[in-house]
């Protein structure tokens, strides 16, 4: 029996032996494509190199470390087998900061020198004010000394200390710009060197061959910190026209690794979601008092939040963090100043902000404009080594990447448009760009043109002149679907000139899609209280109220437009309080809802005058809010 142990134990160290000295050899891949979903991007990479006879470890190197292990697929063209596929991070990979980095560090190190210069001037100057001061009592002990002497010594004091005083005034002031210069430097290499990575991944594929020979892999995985959201140019010459709809990708991408001529997809699906159809568990009634319930919120939220993301301990804004808002596709990154705007639909609830290297953050919006958010660093994150080229450093804090705008591919007089394919999959739809896109891994949104479309659209005004005095211009789309949209923020522009910002909502159930295209204010509206027909009077036990109103319209365009106005009367929930319509100017009127609407076509020029007028009757002992 202990024999037999023995043996097992020798052939277990053996097997050990045996796998550590599998031969590893290194391939040389090349990211081919890239597939952006609205949350993560799918990598494709192609590997070849040489394989030896039996079994041997191959290694694809420098990958993102943000690499999802559960997501790599792997397949290998050539004789030979494959055993296993993993992934490993790899913090021994040295990658040399770039040139731009060696040239601000030698830029910082010629300031440094600048004002090594410049304070030991500032010692001399010291010095120098110190011995005029030692020497400022003409003559010493002896006296006698004349006032033309005494005149020439105040001049040439008053001169030189003018000139010292100067002089370091001077050398202040360009110490505090050259101390602002490094800063600003420093936070710039810092930016790279994050965008640099903590670390590289890598994948090894171990294989059995019955003969050395040469070797190809498709390789392709998830990756985190990339992702995508659908932005739109509306454009509208005028109501006789068809509307320019520009359908552009914002896409942020953080992964550590450039893509570098790469073929892009971009993808309308979500990996993080579940893909587990719910069940739908039985609903126990009960009484009131024994059962609890969360009404969903269905208030109104703001048009618009903005704000700065920042780190919460040092205050420094961070660039290229993203702002999501949840449950929808609408999203941004923020810029070099850690700001950010977005617009919000109907309803929206919450953002979310992530950043690479700290805890991501969920916010309510609760009606607010502005929404500053400090972000806690992940410690564990923050631990990590960072390898350059100079050697290995302790991280010590995480800042952000330098962030901007850039565009390709825009659909200007001066530049063709970008080739583009959509691809309709069982459950997913997937724009395709044939042009090669080069995107860097630091935080910068690059604004990508997908598609352009000429739509066929019809126009008309909507106007609710006792929430907002403004008429608003509705584009109504019909057969929408076919353009595959997905809920964005949308940038308005109305013969020629940009009008605001708005959403887009491509995930609407109605068969024709409405673009609000912003407010025109060339239609005058005006909603006025007429007070000869608001009284109020008591007849036997009830009071009766009456309420009257006057809607001026006015089309100060030269063409004909279409007006949908739409006031209200108010809805009884009470048997008590009965509500009469007295004169609504032939306006259709839906007693379950009390909305009043009109359809009014108005010529150039043209005004004309609505009336709104109802009846409230109710107990006189109780009170109603009729304004």
């Amino acid at each position: 029996m202990k024999t037999a142990i023995i043996a097992l134990v020798c052939l277990f160290f053996s097997g050990l032996v045996l796998a550590q000295e599998l031969k590893e050899t290194t391939f040389t891949s090349n990211i081919q494509e890239v597939t952006l979903f609205l949350s993560d991007a799918q990598v494709f990479e192609k590997a070849q190199g040489n394989i030896t006879a039996g079994e041997s470890i191959i290694l694809i190197k420098g990958l993102s470390p943000y690499l999802d292990e559960k997501s790599i697929q792997a397949k290998g063209s050539g004789n030979f087998t494959i055993q296993a596929v993993n992934k490993r991070l790899d913090y021994l990979s040295e990658k040399q900061v770039n040139e731009k980095v060696k040239v601000l560090e030698d830029k910082i190190k010629e300031i440094q020198a600048n004002q090594s210069r410049e304070n030991t001037r500032l010692e001399i100057l010291a010095e120098k004010a110190s011995l005029l001061d030692a020497n400022k009592n003409l003559g010493g002990t002896q006296a006698g000394t004349n006032v033309a002497e005494l005149r020439a010594a105040m001049d040439f004091y008053e001169t030189e200390l003018t000139k010292i005083s100067n002089e370091r005034v001077e050398i202040h002031s360009s110490l505090q710009k050259e101390n602002e210069e490094v800063t600003r430097l420093q936070n710039q290499i810092r930016a790279m060197l994050e965008s640099e990575n903590k670390s590289t991944a890598e994948i090894r594929i171990r294989v059995k061959a019955p003969a050395a020979g040469t070797a190809s892999f498709e390789i392709n995985y998830l990756v985190a910190n990339a992702g995508w959201y659908p932005k739109y140019d509306v454009r509208v010459k005028n109501v006789s026209s068809p509307l320019s709809l520009n359908y552009k990708a914002e896409v942020y991408q953080n992964t550590g690794i450039d893509w570098n001529n790469v073929k892009l997809r971009f993808s309308n699906a979500n990996p993080n979601q579940s893909g587990q159809a719910p069940n739908l568990e039985k609903w126990e009634l009960n009484y009131a008092r024994l059962t609890s319930f969360n009404p969903y919120s269905n208030r109104p939220t703001v048009g618009s939040v903005s704000g700065k993301i920042f780190d919460l301990e040092s205050r420094e804004p961070l660039p290229g963090a993203t702002v999501l808002v949840k449950g929808s596709t609408i999203g941004t990154v923020t810029d070099t100043d850690g700001n950010y705007t977005l617009t919000l639909p109907n309803n929206a609830q919450e953002i979310s902000i992530s950043y690479i290297g700290y805890l991501s953050e969920k916010v309510k919006i609760e009606n607010q404009n502005t929404i500053n958010v400090g972000l806690v660093a992940d410690t564990q994150s923050m631990e990590e080594v960072v390898v350059t080229g100079y050697g290995t450093s302790e991280k010590k804090s995480i800042s952000g990447s330098v962030a901007g705008v850039r565009i390709r591919g825009s659909n200007s007089t001066m530049a063709a448009p970008l080739l583009t394919e959509v691809i309709e999959n069982q459950t997913t739809v997937e724009i395709e760009v044939s042009e090669p896109y080069s995107i860097k891994s630091n935080g910068e949104k690059t604004l990508v043109d997908l598609k352009a479309y000429e739509v066929p659209a019809n126009y008309r005004y909507s106007v609710i002149p006792k929430l907002d005095s403004d008429a608003f211009l509705i584009a109504e789309i019909a057969d929408w679907s076919q353009y595959s949209l997905l809920e964005g923020e949308s940038n308005l522009y109305f013969e020629d000139g940009f009008v605001g910002r708005s959403i887009l909502n491509g995930s609407a159930l109605e068969d024709t899609l409405l673009v609000s295209m912003g407010r025109d204010q060339s239609i005058v509206v005006q909603r006025e209280k007429i007070d000869q027909y608001s009284k109020k009077r008591t007849i036997g036990s009830n009071v009766t109220e009456t309420r009257g109103y006057e809607i001026t319209l006015r089309n100060n365009k030269s063409q004909a437009v279409t007006l949908k106005v739409e006031d209200q009367v108010p809805v009884s929930v009470n048997s008590a309080i009965t509500v009469s319509p007295i004169d609504l100017s032939a306006g259709s009127y839906d007693s379950q809802t009390g909305k009043v609407a009109w359809e009014i076509t108005l010529g150039p020029g043209e005004q004309k005058k609505l009336s709104l007028q109802y009846e409230v009757k109710y107990p006189k002992n109780e009170r109603v809010i009729l304004d």
